[in-house]
């Protein structure tokens, strides 16, 4: 049998994926998570095979869930999104992540890449990879990005210079340099475009 974990902020979605995947005769699922920091958790009691994590989770994502699960442990990724950012694609790639898919896929192909992934494989979506090699390199910095990351909730300078154990000023220096870069006109619009680009 292939151990699951499913991960999904909505609890419809949550639900009716586990119990799609659960007719499978060779798929169980041990745990499911509401959040990301759920998600990790479960991983490590549970120990799957496989966590099957959407993307958008709270409070951070997906991504981060999946960072941390794939350092900690042998189970693989399979990430699903509603916005497949191409960008997103490649830091998936980078983390290790397994598999890239849209909440579109039927819940029979989903079953069908578990078991690839399982055996050893890898399946990224066609449109998503197809996007992924046209896309245009990020410009910003790995300090700029962490600061627009920390900044993505709303947070004050602050709160973001507490966030990522920088000087106020510093921070408003690694802002100021992402909004010309980015060729926006505050933090927040500036935060919105990396978002969108999948940069954060």
């Amino acid at each position: 049998m292939i151990r699951l974990l499913i991960a999904d902020d909505e609890d419809l979605l949550r639900s009716a994926l586990a119990a799609l995947l659960a007719l499978e005769h060779d798929l169980t699922v041990v745990a499911k998570a509401s959040t990301s920091t759920e998600a990790v958790r479960l991983a490590r009691e549970q120990r799957p095979d496989i966590a099957v994590l959407d993307l958008e989770m709270p409070p951070a994502d997906g991504l981060r869930a999946a960072e941390e699960i794939r350092a900690e442990l042998p189970t693989q990724i399979v990430l699903v999104t509603r916005h497949a950012r191409p960008a997103v694609l490649r830091r998936a790639l980078a983390a290790g992540v397994r598999s890239f898919v849209p909440k579109t896929t039927p819940a029979g192909r989903l079953a069908g890449i578990i078991r690839d992934i399982a055996a050893g494989r890898r399946y990224v979506d066609p449109d998503i990879a197809a996007s992924a090699l046209t896309e245009d390199d990020c410009p910003l910095t790995a300090r700029e990005l962490e600061v627009l990351r920390a900044a993505r909730t709303g947070a004050s300078i602050a709160e973001i210079a507490d966030a990522v154990h920088l000087a106020r000023g510093t921070v408003r220096s690694y802002l100021s340099a992402a909004m010309a870069k980015l060729g926006t006109p505050t933090r927040h619009a500036a935060v919105h475009r990396a978002w969108e680009q999948g940069w954060i």
